[in-house]
């Protein structure tokens, strides 16, 4: 049993859409294949990963450094004690080779690219779904159902207020129950005014939460949350830089309401510092961790560790992504959900073909690995690089 290749596409999610900070009109992914010469029901075995939306490919870092430390391992140090499957955190450690702590950044995107389809592979060769082969592994029983919440609000141009409000019904009427938009991209007083047009909109049906992509600086992050106390919102999230550790503490005196940031640390040191310095509330914060974005799921295991040493549950994470990856960590890890994309970053965002949204819940399909083979279009592309 071995891995035998590592294949890497740059592919465009362009979309002329922007938050507070960025644009998507250039915007790529790294699509990953790790090729194994396992063979079950008659198919090689395949992972397949690719990176979260808002960082872009990782082809020069995965073809510089990290795919060929993992061809060149010897192939028994790589699987697991049984020798029966190949060993994600063997891996991972062949990939981290001769890197030096410390500076995270892009290199923790290459790496989770590489981890998520690893895990793929690992899961189809023990022929189970990634999320309970997960629960199995922690000791815990996993729960298919999965609470999802709605992103989008993006600014765009020509949008009114109009438009966006039909866009949050839109996904009510795909059965969501929390939907979220985008703030800081225009001044305060708009945004107020956009943010009350969906709350008018969605009314009882469901709840808003606003992000602001760590525009604001702490005079900003501080007059918008005077502001977005006045409205019963779901959460505020990533106010300021995601390092700024002093600005989200400062914060929690302004704002009594629930608050989410994480989507942009990498690390389970990172995350240790956000609990450490940012006056995060286990009560009622969400942490945003999005492991396709920090080296992986093996990475992300540490974290939760972590948050688990600081008194926090893995219920009150909630990842940013809106992959299948996610998914099944949420599944099989008891998060309390995960971030969704109904329109955009597609064929990458989104669940299987069939699955919908039922009272802002969905049930994960039993399917191998990840589950990518259940969505056709995204599978196509997948195995088009594979072959």
């Amino acid at each position: 049993m071995r891995i035998v290749d590592v294949r890497e596409i740059t592919q465009p999610i362009a979309s002329p859409i922007r938050n507070a900070y960025i644009d998507f009109t250039k915007m790529t992914t790294s699509l990953v294949a790790v090729v194994t010469d396992v063979v079950r029901d008659g198919r090689r075995v395949v992972g397949y990963g690719f990176n979260s939306n808002g960082r872009y490919g990782q082809g020069g870092l995965i073809r510089e450094r990290f795919r060929d430390r993992i061809l060149e391992a010897p192939p028994e140090s790589l699987r697991d004690d049984a020798g029966g499957n190949l060993d994600p955190h063997r891996i991972w450690t062949a990939m981290m080779a001769n890197e030096k702590p410390g500076g995270h950044g892009e290199r923790s995107v290459a790496v989770g690219t590489i981890d998520m389809a690893v895990w793929d592979a690992v899961a189809k060769i023990a022929g189970k779904p990634l999320f309970r082969l997960l629960a199995e592994r922690r000791g815990r029983t996993a729960n298919p159902r999965v609470f999802v919440y709605a992103a989008g609000g993006y600014y765009y141009p020509g949008k009114d207020d109009a438009a966006l409000r039909a866009e949050m019904r839109s996904y009510l009427d795909r059965g969501y129950t929390v939907v979220k938009m985008k703030i800081g991209g225009a001044g305060i007083a708009e945004d107020r005014r956009r943010i009350e047009a969906v709350l008018a909109e969605i009314g009882s049906e469901a709840r808003l939460a606003v992000d602001a992509n760590g525009r604001f600086d702490l005079v900003t992050a501080i007059a918008y949350a005077r502001m977005l106390r006045d409205y019963p919102l779901f959460w505020y999230e990533e106010a300021g830089d995601p390092l700024d550790y002093a600005l989200q503490a400062a914060l929690s005196e302004f704002y009594p309401g629930p608050m989410a940031t994480g989507e942009n640390l990498f690390s389970h040191q990172d995350a240790r510092n956000l609990l450490r310095y940012g006056a995060m509330r286990s009560d009622r914060d969400w942490l945003q961790f999005d492991c396709a974005l920090s080296y992986g799921l093996v990475e992300y295991l540490r974290t939760v560790d972590v948050l688990e040493q600081f008194g926090w549950s893995p219920s009150r994470c909630i990842p940013h992504g809106g992959h299948q990856m996610s998914l099944n960590i949420a599944a099989g890890l008891g998060l309390g959900g995960n971030e969704s994309y109904p329109d955009l970053f597609q064929p990458y965002g989104g669940f299987p073909d069939g699955v919908g949204v039922e009272d802002g819940h969905i049930t994960m399909p039993e399917l191998p690995g990840i589950g990518f083979e259940g969505k056709a279009a995204l599978i196509a592309e997948m195995r088009a690089l594979a072959a």
